[in-house]
Protein backbone atom coordinates (compact mmCIF):
# COMPACT_ATOMS: atom_id res chain seq x y z
CA UNK A 1 0.00 0.00 0.00
CA UNK A 2 1.50 3.17 -1.01
CA UNK A 3 0.93 6.78 0.33
CA UNK A 4 -0.62 8.88 -2.46
CA UNK A 5 -1.34 12.71 -2.51
CA UNK A 6 -3.39 14.36 -5.45
CA UNK A 7 -2.97 17.84 -6.33
CA UNK A 8 -6.57 19.28 -7.79
CA UNK A 9 -8.45 16.16 -6.21
CA UNK A 10 -11.54 17.55 -6.22
CA UNK A 11 -12.28 17.55 -10.01
CA UNK A 12 -14.30 15.01 -11.35
CA UNK A 13 -11.45 12.89 -13.03
CA UNK A 14 -8.99 13.11 -10.29
CA UNK A 15 -11.38 12.53 -7.33
CA UNK A 16 -12.85 9.46 -9.04
CA UNK A 17 -9.32 8.59 -9.66
CA UNK A 18 -8.79 9.03 -5.67
CA UNK A 19 -11.91 7.19 -4.97
CA UNK A 20 -10.34 4.21 -7.50
CA UNK A 21 -7.30 4.02 -5.63
CA UNK A 22 -8.44 4.20 -2.10
CA UNK A 23 -10.59 1.36 -3.49
CA UNK A 24 -7.18 -0.69 -4.37
CA UNK A 25 -5.60 -0.16 -0.55
CA UNK A 26 -4.03 3.07 -0.82
CA UNK A 27 -3.54 5.69 1.56
CA UNK A 28 -4.92 8.74 -0.11
CA UNK A 29 -5.01 12.65 0.44
CA UNK A 30 -5.53 15.79 -1.79
CA UNK A 31 -5.53 19.55 -1.84
CA UNK A 32 -7.47 21.65 -3.70
CA UNK A 33 -8.39 25.49 -4.30
CA UNK A 34 -12.02 25.22 -4.63
CA UNK A 35 -13.38 22.02 -2.49
CA UNK A 36 -17.04 21.91 -2.79
CA UNK A 37 -20.31 19.05 -3.08
CA UNK A 38 -20.74 16.66 -4.72
CA UNK A 39 -16.78 14.81 -5.09
CA UNK A 40 -16.03 16.84 -1.14
CA UNK A 41 -18.88 14.91 0.31
CA UNK A 42 -18.04 11.47 -1.83
CA UNK A 43 -14.33 11.99 -0.56
CA UNK A 44 -15.18 12.11 3.01
CA UNK A 45 -17.24 9.03 2.52
CA UNK A 46 -14.27 7.55 1.41
CA UNK A 47 -12.21 8.69 4.06
CA UNK A 48 -9.78 10.71 2.15
CA UNK A 49 -8.53 13.54 3.81
CA UNK A 50 -8.50 16.65 1.13
CA UNK A 51 -7.06 20.06 2.28
CA UNK A 52 -7.78 23.36 0.79
CA UNK A 53 -5.34 25.26 -0.94
CA UNK A 54 -1.76 24.14 -2.38
CA UNK A 55 0.29 24.60 0.72
CA UNK A 56 3.67 22.43 0.24
CA UNK A 57 2.93 21.48 4.08
CA UNK A 58 0.12 19.40 3.32
CA UNK A 59 2.95 17.18 1.38
CA UNK A 60 4.52 15.73 5.16
CA UNK A 61 5.51 13.93 5.79
CA UNK A 62 6.38 12.87 2.11
CA UNK A 63 3.77 10.66 0.38
CA UNK A 64 4.99 7.74 -1.93
CA UNK A 65 3.66 9.29 -4.97
CA UNK A 66 2.12 12.65 -6.32
CA UNK A 67 -0.99 12.42 -8.97
CA UNK A 68 -1.07 15.69 -10.52
CA UNK A 69 -3.96 17.12 -11.92
CA UNK A 70 -4.01 18.89 -15.02
CA UNK A 71 -5.30 22.00 -13.70
CA UNK A 72 -1.93 21.86 -12.01
CA UNK A 73 0.51 24.47 -13.38
CA UNK A 74 4.19 25.44 -12.70
CA UNK A 75 4.30 28.14 -10.32
CA UNK A 76 2.27 26.26 -7.93
CA UNK A 77 3.70 26.49 -4.60
CA UNK A 78 3.14 22.54 -3.93
CA UNK A 79 4.49 21.28 -7.15
CA UNK A 80 7.26 23.34 -6.53
CA UNK A 81 8.13 22.16 -3.41
CA UNK A 82 7.85 18.43 -5.03
CA UNK A 83 9.80 18.89 -7.67
CA UNK A 84 12.48 20.41 -5.47
CA UNK A 85 12.12 17.66 -3.38
CA UNK A 86 12.77 15.09 -5.94
CA UNK A 87 9.02 13.76 -5.24
CA UNK A 88 7.75 10.96 -7.77
CA UNK A 89 4.77 12.37 -9.77
CA UNK A 90 2.49 11.14 -12.24
CA UNK A 91 -0.05 12.51 -14.11
CA UNK A 92 -3.71 10.99 -13.63
CA UNK A 93 -4.23 9.56 -16.84
CA UNK A 94 -0.84 7.56 -16.79
CA UNK A 95 -1.78 6.47 -13.32
CA UNK A 96 -4.54 5.05 -14.32
CA UNK A 97 -3.29 3.47 -17.09
CA UNK A 98 -0.62 1.76 -15.32
CA UNK A 99 -2.39 0.62 -12.67
CA UNK A 100 -5.79 0.15 -13.55
CA UNK A 101 -6.78 -0.37 -17.26
CA UNK A 102 -3.96 -2.56 -18.12
CA UNK A 103 -5.52 -6.02 -18.92
CA UNK A 104 -8.96 -4.73 -19.41
CA UNK A 105 -11.27 -4.27 -21.38
CA UNK A 106 -11.77 -0.55 -21.78
CA UNK A 107 -14.43 1.15 -23.15
CA UNK A 108 -13.55 4.86 -24.18
CA UNK A 109 -16.40 7.17 -24.76
CA UNK A 110 -14.68 10.34 -26.08
CA UNK A 111 -16.14 13.49 -28.35
CA UNK A 112 -17.42 17.05 -28.04
CA UNK A 113 -20.03 16.62 -26.39
CA UNK A 114 -22.41 13.83 -24.30
CA UNK A 115 -19.17 12.01 -23.20
CA UNK A 116 -20.65 12.10 -19.56
CA UNK A 117 -23.96 10.80 -20.43
CA UNK A 118 -22.87 8.12 -22.55
CA UNK A 119 -19.97 6.47 -20.25
CA UNK A 120 -22.96 6.66 -17.77
CA UNK A 121 -25.72 4.70 -19.75
CA UNK A 122 -23.41 2.39 -21.08
CA UNK A 123 -21.95 1.40 -17.11
CA UNK A 124 -25.54 1.38 -16.24
CA UNK A 125 -26.49 -1.37 -18.83
CA UNK A 126 -23.27 -3.51 -17.99
CA UNK A 127 -24.27 -3.41 -14.12
CA UNK A 128 -28.15 -4.15 -15.24
CA UNK A 129 -26.26 -7.17 -17.29
CA UNK A 130 -24.89 -8.19 -14.31
CA UNK A 131 -21.29 -7.40 -15.69
CA UNK A 132 -20.26 -5.54 -12.73
CA UNK A 133 -17.74 -3.31 -15.38
CA UNK A 134 -15.76 -0.50 -13.62
CA UNK A 135 -16.20 2.88 -14.24
CA UNK A 136 -14.73 6.57 -14.09
CA UNK A 137 -17.39 9.34 -15.11
CA UNK A 138 -16.96 13.03 -15.35
CA UNK A 139 -20.00 13.90 -13.58
CA UNK A 140 -22.21 12.11 -11.35
CA UNK A 141 -25.15 9.33 -13.08
CA UNK A 142 -28.06 9.33 -10.75
CA UNK A 143 -27.78 5.80 -11.36
CA UNK A 144 -25.09 5.35 -9.27
CA UNK A 145 -24.06 6.52 -5.44
CA UNK A 146 -20.11 7.19 -6.98
CA UNK A 147 -18.75 8.46 -9.68
CA UNK A 148 -15.78 6.35 -9.70
CA UNK A 149 -15.95 2.37 -8.78
CA UNK A 150 -13.15 -0.28 -9.65
CA UNK A 151 -15.31 -2.96 -10.82
CA UNK A 152 -14.96 -6.57 -10.64
CA UNK A 153 -14.77 -7.60 -14.17
CA UNK A 154 -12.51 -6.97 -17.25
CA UNK A 155 -14.58 -4.21 -18.48
CA UNK A 156 -14.04 -0.70 -17.85
CA UNK A 157 -15.91 2.38 -18.67
CA UNK A 158 -14.33 5.38 -18.88
CA UNK A 159 -14.68 9.38 -20.36
CA UNK A 160 -12.07 9.66 -22.56
CA UNK A 161 -11.19 14.02 -22.47
CA UNK A 162 -9.46 15.18 -25.30
CA UNK A 163 -7.94 17.72 -22.84
CA UNK A 164 -4.30 17.43 -22.32
CA UNK A 165 -2.97 15.11 -19.35
CA UNK A 166 -0.97 17.09 -17.26
CA UNK A 167 1.58 20.54 -17.33
CA UNK A 168 4.29 18.38 -18.58
CA UNK A 169 2.34 15.90 -20.82
CA UNK A 170 0.44 17.82 -23.53
CA UNK A 171 -1.23 14.80 -25.14
CA UNK A 172 -4.56 14.84 -24.71
CA UNK A 173 -5.74 12.32 -21.55
CA UNK A 174 -7.42 9.54 -23.88
CA UNK A 175 -3.81 8.58 -25.59
CA UNK A 176 -3.46 6.77 -22.16
CA UNK A 177 -5.93 4.96 -22.08
CA UNK A 178 -5.69 2.04 -25.23
CA UNK A 179 -9.58 1.01 -25.38
CA UNK A 180 -10.79 -1.46 -27.16
CA UNK A 181 -14.16 -0.23 -27.79
CA UNK A 182 -14.23 3.40 -29.06
CA UNK A 183 -17.34 5.66 -29.09
CA UNK A 184 -16.60 9.04 -30.84
CA UNK A 185 -19.65 10.66 -30.29
CA UNK A 186 -18.91 14.03 -32.42
CA UNK A 187 -16.07 16.02 -33.21
CA UNK A 188 -16.27 20.39 -33.51
CA UNK A 189 -13.89 22.72 -32.15
CA UNK A 190 -13.47 23.33 -28.18
CA UNK A 191 -10.93 24.34 -25.63
CA UNK A 192 -9.39 27.15 -27.84
CA UNK A 193 -6.64 27.93 -24.65
CA UNK A 194 -5.22 24.32 -25.94
CA UNK A 195 -5.82 23.93 -29.29
CA UNK A 196 -5.20 26.51 -31.99
CA UNK A 197 -7.94 24.77 -34.13
CA UNK A 198 -10.11 21.89 -35.18
CA UNK A 199 -7.77 19.90 -37.23
CA UNK A 200 -5.19 20.02 -34.01
CA UNK A 201 -8.01 18.46 -32.33
CA UNK A 202 -8.27 15.65 -34.98
CA UNK A 203 -4.49 14.87 -35.10
CA UNK A 204 -5.13 13.50 -31.07
CA UNK A 205 -8.18 11.78 -32.42
CA UNK A 206 -5.47 10.14 -35.00
CA UNK A 207 -3.16 9.17 -32.26
CA UNK A 208 -6.17 8.05 -30.49
CA UNK A 209 -7.15 5.70 -33.45
CA UNK A 210 -3.80 4.12 -33.55
CA UNK A 211 -4.64 2.48 -30.37
CA UNK A 212 -7.20 0.52 -31.20
CA UNK A 213 -6.21 -2.88 -31.45
CA UNK A 214 -7.73 -4.92 -35.13
CA UNK A 215 -10.03 -6.95 -33.23
CA UNK A 216 -11.31 -3.31 -31.57
CA UNK A 217 -14.47 -1.53 -32.31
CA UNK A 218 -15.13 2.15 -32.97
CA UNK A 219 -18.69 2.85 -32.82
CA UNK A 220 -19.60 6.56 -34.66
CA UNK A 221 -22.31 8.77 -35.94
CA UNK A 222 -22.64 8.16 -39.83
CA UNK A 223 -23.07 11.77 -40.55
CA UNK A 224 -20.61 13.40 -39.09
CA UNK A 225 -18.06 14.63 -41.34
CA UNK A 226 -14.88 15.25 -39.24
CA UNK A 227 -14.70 11.73 -37.37
CA UNK A 228 -15.78 10.43 -41.35
CA UNK A 229 -12.28 12.58 -41.97
CA UNK A 230 -10.18 11.43 -39.13
CA UNK A 231 -11.46 7.59 -39.87
CA UNK A 232 -10.13 8.02 -43.35
CA UNK A 233 -6.96 9.04 -41.88
CA UNK A 234 -6.18 5.71 -40.42
CA UNK A 235 -8.17 3.07 -38.83
CA UNK A 236 -7.39 -0.31 -38.12
CA UNK A 237 -9.91 -1.68 -36.30
CA UNK A 238 -14.22 -2.41 -37.14
CA UNK A 239 -16.47 0.36 -37.69
CA UNK A 240 -20.06 0.96 -36.97
CA UNK A 241 -22.11 3.57 -37.86
CA UNK A 242 -24.67 4.89 -35.73
CA UNK A 243 -27.90 7.35 -35.98
CA UNK A 244 -29.09 8.01 -39.91
CA UNK A 245 -32.19 5.58 -40.61
CA UNK A 246 -29.28 2.97 -42.81
CA UNK A 247 -27.32 2.86 -40.64
CA UNK A 248 -26.29 -0.25 -38.08
CA UNK A 249 -28.23 1.34 -35.42
CA UNK A 250 -30.77 3.77 -35.58
CA UNK A 251 -33.89 5.02 -33.58
CA UNK A 252 -37.57 5.01 -35.60
CA UNK A 253 -41.26 6.22 -34.45
CA UNK A 254 -39.71 8.74 -31.58
CA UNK A 255 -42.08 11.27 -29.65
CA UNK A 256 -41.55 14.88 -30.52
CA UNK A 257 -39.19 15.79 -26.99
CA UNK A 258 -37.14 12.28 -27.50
CA UNK A 259 -38.52 10.65 -23.71
CA UNK A 260 -39.97 7.22 -26.11
CA UNK A 261 -38.50 5.72 -29.64
CA UNK A 262 -38.00 2.47 -31.09
CA UNK A 263 -34.57 0.83 -30.95
CA UNK A 264 -33.40 -0.75 -33.97
CA UNK A 265 -29.96 -2.92 -35.04
CA UNK A 266 -30.15 -3.12 -38.75
CA UNK A 267 -33.65 -4.23 -39.76
CA UNK A 268 -34.58 -5.60 -36.47
CA UNK A 269 -36.86 -3.38 -33.75
CA UNK A 270 -35.12 -4.70 -30.24
CA UNK A 271 -37.62 -3.09 -28.25
CA UNK A 272 -39.64 0.49 -27.03
CA UNK A 273 -37.35 2.59 -24.92
CA UNK A 274 -39.45 5.04 -22.36
CA UNK A 275 -37.06 6.91 -20.54
CA UNK A 276 -36.17 10.00 -18.61
CA UNK A 277 -34.58 12.06 -20.79
CA UNK A 278 -35.42 14.10 -23.30
CA UNK A 279 -34.11 15.63 -26.84
CA UNK A 280 -32.76 13.73 -29.85
CA UNK A 281 -29.12 13.98 -28.77
CA UNK A 282 -29.54 11.23 -25.85
CA UNK A 283 -31.30 9.31 -28.69
CA UNK A 284 -28.02 9.62 -30.45
CA UNK A 285 -26.80 8.76 -26.54
CA UNK A 286 -28.66 6.01 -26.29
CA UNK A 287 -27.46 4.26 -29.16
CA UNK A 288 -23.92 4.85 -28.84
CA UNK A 289 -24.04 3.11 -25.94
CA UNK A 290 -26.67 0.31 -26.95
CA UNK A 291 -23.58 -0.01 -30.22
CA UNK A 292 -21.20 -0.66 -27.02
CA UNK A 293 -22.75 -2.98 -24.78
CA UNK A 294 -24.08 -5.11 -27.68
CA UNK A 295 -20.49 -5.61 -28.98
CA UNK A 296 -19.51 -7.07 -25.44
CA UNK A 297 -22.27 -9.49 -25.34
CA UNK A 298 -25.12 -8.06 -23.71
CA UNK A 299 -28.45 -9.20 -24.99
CA UNK A 300 -31.03 -6.91 -26.41
CA UNK A 301 -33.56 -7.21 -23.34
CA UNK A 302 -30.92 -6.32 -21.14
CA UNK A 303 -30.08 -3.33 -23.14
CA UNK A 304 -33.51 -2.05 -23.29
CA UNK A 305 -33.87 -2.39 -19.52
CA UNK A 306 -31.24 -0.75 -19.04
CA UNK A 307 -31.97 2.26 -21.49
CA UNK A 308 -35.60 2.05 -19.65
CA UNK A 309 -34.47 2.43 -15.95
CA UNK A 310 -31.30 4.85 -17.07
CA UNK A 311 -32.19 8.14 -14.53
CA UNK A 312 -29.71 10.40 -16.05
CA UNK A 313 -26.59 12.47 -15.19
CA UNK A 314 -26.61 15.88 -12.92
CA UNK A 315 -26.45 18.96 -14.59
CA UNK A 316 -27.78 17.92 -17.77
CA UNK A 317 -31.64 19.17 -17.32
CA UNK A 318 -31.66 18.43 -13.99
CA UNK A 319 -35.06 19.66 -12.19
CA UNK A 320 -33.45 21.85 -8.85
CA UNK A 321 -36.69 23.09 -8.09
CA UNK A 322 -40.25 23.95 -9.03
CA UNK A 323 -42.13 27.30 -7.06
CA UNK A 324 -45.65 27.92 -7.54
CA UNK A 325 -44.99 26.45 -11.12
CA UNK A 326 -41.82 27.93 -12.24
CA UNK A 327 -39.24 24.98 -13.00
CA UNK A 328 -35.67 25.77 -12.69
CA UNK A 329 -32.77 23.79 -14.44
CA UNK A 330 -29.36 22.98 -13.98
CA UNK A 331 -27.57 22.10 -17.43
CA UNK A 332 -23.99 21.81 -18.47
CA UNK A 333 -24.34 23.57 -21.54
CA UNK A 334 -20.51 24.89 -22.74
CA UNK A 335 -20.82 25.05 -26.49
CA UNK A 336 -23.13 26.71 -28.93
CA UNK A 337 -24.15 23.17 -30.29
CA UNK A 338 -25.00 21.52 -26.84
CA UNK A 339 -26.95 24.98 -26.04
CA UNK A 340 -29.18 24.49 -28.89
CA UNK A 341 -29.63 20.55 -28.23
CA UNK A 342 -30.49 21.51 -24.51
CA UNK A 343 -32.81 23.77 -25.75
CA UNK A 344 -34.56 21.89 -28.50
CA UNK A 345 -35.08 18.88 -25.86
CA UNK A 346 -36.87 21.29 -23.55
CA UNK A 347 -38.86 23.23 -26.45
CA UNK A 348 -41.22 20.32 -26.62
CA UNK A 349 -41.73 19.39 -23.11
CA UNK A 350 -42.46 23.27 -22.67
CA UNK A 351 -44.78 23.49 -25.93
CA UNK A 352 -46.21 27.17 -25.82
CA UNK A 353 -44.88 27.53 -22.34
CA UNK A 354 -42.08 30.67 -22.33
CA UNK A 355 -38.36 29.21 -21.84
CA UNK A 356 -35.82 32.08 -19.89
CA UNK A 357 -32.42 30.71 -21.07
CA UNK A 358 -29.93 32.10 -18.37
CA UNK A 359 -26.40 31.67 -19.87
CA UNK A 360 -22.79 32.06 -18.48
CA UNK A 361 -19.69 32.03 -20.30
CA UNK A 362 -18.44 29.45 -18.36
CA UNK A 363 -15.71 27.55 -20.41
CA UNK A 364 -12.22 28.55 -21.37
CA UNK A 365 -13.55 29.15 -25.32
CA UNK A 366 -16.95 30.56 -24.27
CA UNK A 367 -15.53 33.29 -21.90
CA UNK A 368 -13.08 33.68 -24.78
CA UNK A 369 -15.59 35.03 -27.17
CA UNK A 370 -14.76 32.13 -29.66
CA UNK A 371 -18.12 30.87 -30.64
CA UNK A 372 -19.31 34.40 -30.79
CA UNK A 373 -20.74 33.63 -34.31
CA UNK A 374 -23.19 30.91 -33.02
CA UNK A 375 -24.34 31.63 -29.94
CA UNK A 376 -27.48 34.17 -31.44
CA UNK A 377 -28.59 31.12 -33.66
CA UNK A 378 -27.60 28.85 -30.80
CA UNK A 379 -30.29 30.29 -28.22
CA UNK A 380 -33.51 30.84 -31.24
CA UNK A 381 -35.69 28.42 -29.10
CA UNK A 382 -35.57 30.35 -25.89
CA UNK A 383 -38.19 33.06 -25.22
CA UNK A 384 -36.41 35.22 -23.38
CA UNK A 385 -32.28 35.16 -22.72
CA UNK A 386 -30.46 36.20 -20.01
CA UNK A 387 -26.73 36.57 -20.06
CA UNK A 388 -23.69 37.48 -17.39
CA UNK A 389 -21.78 39.76 -18.98
CA UNK A 390 -18.15 38.18 -19.59
CA UNK A 391 -15.28 39.57 -18.82
CA UNK A 392 -12.69 38.56 -21.99
CA UNK A 393 -15.32 40.03 -24.79
CA UNK A 394 -17.76 42.46 -25.52
CA UNK A 395 -20.95 40.81 -26.37
CA UNK A 396 -22.86 44.23 -27.58
CA UNK A 397 -23.01 42.43 -31.12
CA UNK A 398 -24.36 39.24 -29.70
CA UNK A 399 -27.24 41.23 -27.94
CA UNK A 400 -27.83 43.09 -31.21
CA UNK A 401 -28.56 40.02 -32.90
CA UNK A 402 -30.53 38.29 -30.03
CA UNK A 403 -32.41 42.02 -30.17
CA UNK A 404 -35.24 42.52 -27.63
CA UNK A 405 -35.73 39.10 -25.95
CA UNK A 406 -32.46 39.18 -24.32
CA UNK A 407 -30.55 41.27 -21.21
CA UNK A 408 -27.43 40.59 -19.79
CA UNK A 409 -26.14 41.54 -16.61
CA UNK A 410 -23.15 42.41 -14.53
CA UNK A 411 -23.39 40.37 -11.36
CA UNK A 412 -25.29 37.58 -10.75
CA UNK A 413 -27.45 39.16 -8.06
CA UNK A 414 -28.77 41.29 -10.97
CA UNK A 415 -30.03 38.17 -12.63
CA UNK A 416 -31.95 36.69 -10.03
CA UNK A 417 -33.64 39.82 -8.58
CA UNK A 418 -34.26 40.27 -12.49
CA UNK A 419 -36.01 36.37 -12.36
CA UNK A 420 -37.72 36.95 -9.23
CA UNK A 421 -39.50 39.91 -10.76
CA UNK A 422 -40.73 38.68 -14.62
CA UNK A 423 -40.80 34.60 -13.70
CA UNK A 424 -44.21 33.43 -13.69
CA UNK A 425 -46.10 30.04 -13.53
CA UNK A 426 -45.17 27.42 -15.82
CA UNK A 427 -42.46 29.52 -16.92
CA UNK A 428 -39.21 27.34 -17.61
CA UNK A 429 -35.76 28.86 -16.68
CA UNK A 430 -32.76 27.28 -18.17
CA UNK A 431 -29.28 27.52 -16.55
CA UNK A 432 -26.66 26.96 -18.60
CA UNK A 433 -23.34 26.73 -17.51
CA UNK A 434 -20.26 24.83 -16.88
CA UNK A 435 -19.39 26.26 -13.91
CA UNK A 436 -20.67 26.72 -10.27
CA UNK A 437 -22.32 30.21 -11.56
CA UNK A 438 -22.59 31.23 -8.07
CA UNK A 439 -24.82 29.07 -6.30
CA UNK A 440 -27.42 31.26 -8.45
CA UNK A 441 -29.83 27.91 -8.76
CA UNK A 442 -30.80 27.50 -5.12
CA UNK A 443 -30.32 31.82 -4.87
CA UNK A 444 -32.66 31.88 -6.95
CA UNK A 445 -35.31 29.13 -5.64
CA UNK A 446 -34.89 30.91 -2.29
CA UNK A 447 -36.00 34.19 -4.10
CA UNK A 448 -38.41 32.79 -5.87
CA UNK A 449 -40.23 31.12 -2.28
CA UNK A 450 -40.58 34.76 -0.31
CA UNK A 451 -41.71 36.13 -3.93
CA UNK A 452 -44.67 34.34 -3.86
CA UNK A 453 -47.26 36.82 -3.70
CA UNK A 454 -45.06 38.32 -6.98
CA UNK A 455 -45.16 34.95 -8.87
Amino acid sequence: MAKIHILGICGTFMGGLALIARELGHEVSGSDQNIYPPMSDSLRAAKIEVQEGYDPTHLRPLPDLLIVGNAISRGNPALEFALNKNLPYISGPQWLAENVLQKRHVMAVSGTHGKTTVSSILAWILTQAGLQPGFLIGGAPLNFPVTASLGKSPFFVIEADEYDTAFYDKRSKFIHYRPRTLIINNLEYDHADIFNDLEAIKKQFQFLLRTIPSGGMVIYPQDDPEISDVLMRGCWATTQAIGAANSVWHARNKNADGSCFELWHRDQKLGLVKWSLLGDHNIHNALAAAAAAHEVGVTSDAVISGLKSFKGVKRRLEIKGNINGVTVYDDFAHHPTAISATLSALRPKAGDKKIIAVLQFGSNTMSSGMYRENLAQSLRLADKIILLRPEKWDITALLRDLGSKAIAFDKVEGIIEHLSTVAKPDDHILIMSNKGFEGIHQRLLKKLTSMTAVI
